[in-house]
């Protein structure tokens, strides 16, 4: 007998039928003798629910009582999941974060796990039930409610496979890792592997199957991810280290970030305690700085470019506000209508970059900024231009 950790998403746990759906699917896997620990996120649209509830009344709530009500919805999962097994005559416990031991670190809503206490899960394994865990969610030092942001039940899952010492397999609403968003690109080929590294680089900037956390987690602890669908009984797409002959395409694929926001603070003085008091605010704002560009301006003077969560605007206006009271003598831009659209692949060699600027040329499309790492180029585009430059780039590519 062994151990398997599942993790079921918003869309597979969207309504009573499909909770139903999951149940049965979650006893198969217990009939073939395996111990079961499921991980599931808040039905449907729940969370966005709740967020929308909370900015009814403050654009910019406090960060745990947000905390506390965003937790919510994965708890409703776990209880009509594990009520559902137990009507099918089979016995299931279910376990907020908390109550299972997911100590956490961190500032709230962007939450890390520190450590998970699996004697409990184990203990109850061990009497022959199916354990359900609430993703998204844990308990830091002073007992408060913590969540882990965007993907973060994902992470959960992962870090128990991790911590349990097993596999991990996650269930979506598409049949596996594809190299652009089928519902972007829908002649999107499906991959079959993917290494750790170039899945932790697509899902950071953009690509939403996977939580790039989650990811990083798999590839420290060795963990084996399998992402498949939640539906069609497809083969979907391992996440592990892989051999290059497996993927001998120029890249792997392309990541569409837009939930991307440029703040733009134009006539810093460089020498000064500007760029340092700009930092401060941000960061007491908690805002999460994707990318950063310095731009020489005339002299003595620089512009910085800040790429943010578009998720964050209101902690933007706020640390706009602050930035233009303590430093009167800059200006400070905003602009949303854009997104990031990233090529990811283990090479950045002058093949593929002469490719993809030869589409800008060919093609009039222009491009605000450009960012590289060692297995990636950030382009951030207007959303006008969006469609027809990942168009051109899966056919370019062959992806």
């Amino acid at each position: 007998m062994s151990t398997i950790v599942q993790k079921y998403g918003g869309t597979s746990m969207g309504s009573i039928e499909k909770i139903k759906s999951v149940a049965k699917k979650v006893i198969l896997e217990k009939e073939k003798g395996n111990d079961v620990v499921v991980v599931v996120s808040a039905m449907g649209k729940t969370t966005n629910k709740l967020v929308d509830l909370a900015k009814k009344i403050d654009l910019n709530p406090d960060k745990r009582e947000f905390d506390v009500l965003l937790s919510t919805g994965e708890q409703i999962s776990i209880s009509l999941l594990a009520i559902a097994i137990q009507s099918l005559g089979y016995d299931a416990i279910s376990f907020t974060g908390y109550q299972v031991g997911i100590k956490t670190k961190g500032i709230h809503s962007k939450s890390e796990i520190e450590s998970i206490n699996t004697d409990k899960i184990k203990e109850h394994l061990e009497q022959g039930k199916i354990v359900i865990v609430a993703g998204f969610q844990g308990i830091n030092e002073d007992g408060d409610i913590t969540t882990l942001g965007r993907g973060g039940s994902d992470t959960t899952a992962v870090a128990l496979a991790a911590a349990l010492g097993c596999n991990c397999t996650i269930y979506t609403d598409v049949e596996g890792i594809y190299p652009i968003d089928p519902n972007l690109y829908p002649n999107a080929k499906k991959i079959d592997y993917i290494g750790y590294k170039e899945m932790i680089e697509m899902s950071r900037l953009g690509a939403s199957v996977m939580e790039s956390t989650s990811v990083e987690i798999g590839y420290r602890k060795s963990v084996p991810i399998y992402v498949t669908s939640s539906v069609n009984d497809t083969k979907g797409t391992y996440i592990t280290e892989t051999n290059d002959n497996l993927n001998c395409k120029d890249i792997t694929g392309v990541a569409i970030d837009e939930n991307t926001s440029i703040l733009n603070v134009k006539n810093i003085l460089s020498k000064s305690n500007d760029m340092s008091l700009i930092f401060e605010i941000l960061s007491k704002e908690n805002l999460e700085i994707k990318m950063i560009n310095q731009v020489a301006s005339d002299e003595g003077h620089i512009n910085l470019f800040f790429v943010l969560n578009k998720g964050d605007l209101g902690s933007i206006d706020e640390a706009m506000k602050k930035i233009k009271i303590k430093l009167n003598h800059v200006e400070v831009y905003q602009k949303s209508d854009i997104s990031t659209i990233s090529v990811v692949c283990k090479n950045i060699n002058y093949d593929v970059i002469n490719k993809i600027f030869n589409i800008f040329k060919e093609n009039n499309i222009d491009f605000k900024q450009v960012f590289t790492s060692e297995l990636s180029m950030s382009f951030i585009v207007d959303n006008k231009y969006r469609q027809r430059f990942i168009e051109l780039l899966g056919v370019e590519f062959d992806l």
